[in-house]
């Protein structure tokens, strides 16, 4: 039988808090294997050791309860209706060029993110098992419900130059999350307003209409120890309110809770969904997504499959505590196995200095030259649908773009990339699967911190934990810290956003389209995924929070990589 994530989990009624028996059932509404059929999705499950597994990005529901499922890695977005899970899904082929890493789907129009807002339209009998998507031109910009809601999981432009006035990047003035602009399922366009509740454990959210008019809801909502990010995901036909919130711990080995809470219409918290973060989850943007009728639907990314989960609820009373327990752990850097470092050269370094360097990384602007960008077609990867050249650099022969690729195996300082793309060597290689080749320039995951980091030796993420020590929380880090998965990826971090989720800098294949950039994730969802804060030794002892990445926005390198 189709599966509905309906109200089944247990009922904990007059009691202080939530006592956590376990987690709440959850089942799967569709199951992809590793592929480029109708029925499959791209996979890097048998990705290298320091690659993060990379599925699709992005999941979203429809005005019908219809799913849409960005599998990027094919080029595509999919369309199933959860209930009828054997059902093949319609394709629905992305445009030559385009390479988002999520979307949102209003009305008849499919919105993507691809470093900004692009619309597009299905081409094609409505019926037919594969469609196209074009792109819609439009000189009005994105109205504020289409950005707000791409910004609920970091989707924003983080590269736009100081405003004049403040000195503040454009796009972080935006990012002040006082106010929320959604365009829900059941009441249409609406606005959500927070202000603090009890200190950082808790929040008020005030919920009206776009338009003027009564209020539609206030929600209280508190949690045991720190709330991370809280974002109004929608509001159902029954005009039930769903809201996605993190209890991160200040301190202890405790990993976060990542949960949907549902309220009444009436504002009554009726209970949460859980969400099942794990250490073998597979990063993603947008993994959760509320249907029309308030099914609450989770993206896992793992290894050998993609599946879509119906998510159990779990009944509350209200006014009580949010208290899930202490979920599962993360890693903990004294489980990893420890190895031997390598001898490395390092300077005193500052904090400044570091996030100084990362931003020159993401920001360097160079010419992509014919033997830099290489032949096509172009070398293809093993085992999933993608080609050795990163995605940002497709079509971009003799133009000039911006930030290093990223490239397996490679390591180097910005004037050694500069210096191989002057040689003839090829920009970048995403193929992680594969070995790496000597013919390539660029940084993958932690050859980018490690050259932020100053040090002339590149440290793995299974190496990082040996010139590192694991912070108590993921409050505690500061700037020119790293977010560590060892054997997997690692991120430099730059500060936390007004709406306290992690801004980072990362060398990436998927979240980045291959390449150093800056991203924004919820903090919450990258600790239960198993990614650790840890602190660089070599780091003078700097203690100070306030480097002010703002100012760095608009870093140019001193000298500019060029191609010939």
């Amino acid at each position: 039988m189709p599966y509905s994530p309906r109200e089944f989990c247990i009922s904990l009624l007059a009691m202080a808090a939530i006592a956590s028996p376990g987690h709440c059932q959850e089942s799967i509404a569709k199951s992809f294997g590793s592929g480029a059929d109708q029925g499959s999705v791209g996979l890097s499950a048998d990705a290298g050791d320091d690659a993060e597994l990379e599925g699709p990005q992005a999941i979203y529901a429809g005005d019908s309860g219809e799913i849409y499922l960005l599998d990027q890695l094919n080029g595509r977005v999919l369309k199933f209706d959860p209930a009828k899970p054997d059902d093949k899904p319609q394709s629905l082929e992305l445009p030559e060029g385009l390479a988002p890493t999520d979307l949102i789907v209003s009305d008849s129009d499919i919105h993507v993110w691809d470093g900004k807002v692009v619309t597009l339209q299905a081409t094609g009998r409505e019926d037919a098992p594969v469609r196209g998507l074009s792109i819609t031109r439009s000189a009005e910009p994105p109205d504020e419900a289409i950005t707000s809601t791409f910004a609920q999981m970091g989707s924003t432009d983080l590269a736009d130059a100081p405003d004049p006035a403040s000195g503040a990047p454009r796009s972080l003035q935006s990012t002040d999350r006082n106010k929320q602009v959604i365009a829900s399922h059941g009441r249409g366009p609406v606005v959500a307003s927070f202000s603090a509740l009890g200190g950082e454990s808790g929040v008020k959210i005030e919920v009206a209409p776009r338009k003027a008019g009564e209020s539609l809801g206030r929600l209280e909502l508190q949690v045991r120890d720190r709330l991370g990010a809280v974002e109004l995901l929608d509001i159902d036909r029954r005009g039930r309110f769903f809201v996605f919130a993190e209890n991160i711990p200040t301190v202890g080995s405790d990993a976060p809770n990542v949960f949907v809470a549902r309220f009444s219409p009436a504002g009554r918290i009726e209970g949460v969904y859980e969400l099942p973060l794990t250490q073998n989850v597979g990063l993603s943007r947008r993994f959760v997504a509320i249907s029309p009728d308030g099914d609450v639907y989770f993206l896992r990314n793992k290894k050998g499959s993609s599946d879509v989960l119906g998510v159990g609820f779990r009944q509350i009373s209200k006014g009580k505590i949010i208290d899930l327990g202490g979920g599962s752990a993360g890693f903990d850097l004294n489980d990893v196995p420890k190895i031997k470092a390598a001898h490395a050269g390092v300077r005193p370094l500052t904090r400044e200095q570091v996030i100084q360097t990362g931003m020159e990384f993401a920001n360097v602007r160079w010419r992509v030259n014919p033997s830099s960008y290489g032949n096509d077609p172009d070398t293809s990867c093993s085992g999933f649908n993608r080609i050795r050249r990163p995605g940002y650099l497709h079509g971009k022969v003799n133009q000039q773009v911006v930030g290093v690729p990223y490239c397996w195996g490679c390591h180097g300082s910005l004037a050694n990339f500069a210096s191989s793309i002057g040689r003839g060597r090829l920009a970048g290689n995403v193929c992680t699967r594969n070995d790496p080749r000597p013919d390539v320039a660029g940084v993958d995951c932690s050859a980018f911190v490690s050259a932020a980091w100053g040090l002339s030796t590149h440290f793995t993420t299974i190496a990082i934990p040996a010139i590192t020590r694991q912070l108590p929380s993921g409050w505690d880090m500061l700037p020119g810290d790293a977010l560590n998965k060892p054997g997997s990826h690692v991120m430099l971090f730059v500060r936390f956003t007004p709406d306290k989720k992690a801004e980072v800098l990362e060398s990436s294949t998927g979240g980045c389209n291959g390449k150093v950039c800056r991203n924004v994730y919820p903090l919450g969802s990258l600790l239960a995924r198993g990614y650790a804060p840890v602190r660089y030794r070599g780091l003078m002892a700097d203690t100070s929070a306030a480097t002010d990445a703002s100012k760095l926005d608009a870093a140019t390198p001193q000298g500019k990589t060029k191609g010939r």
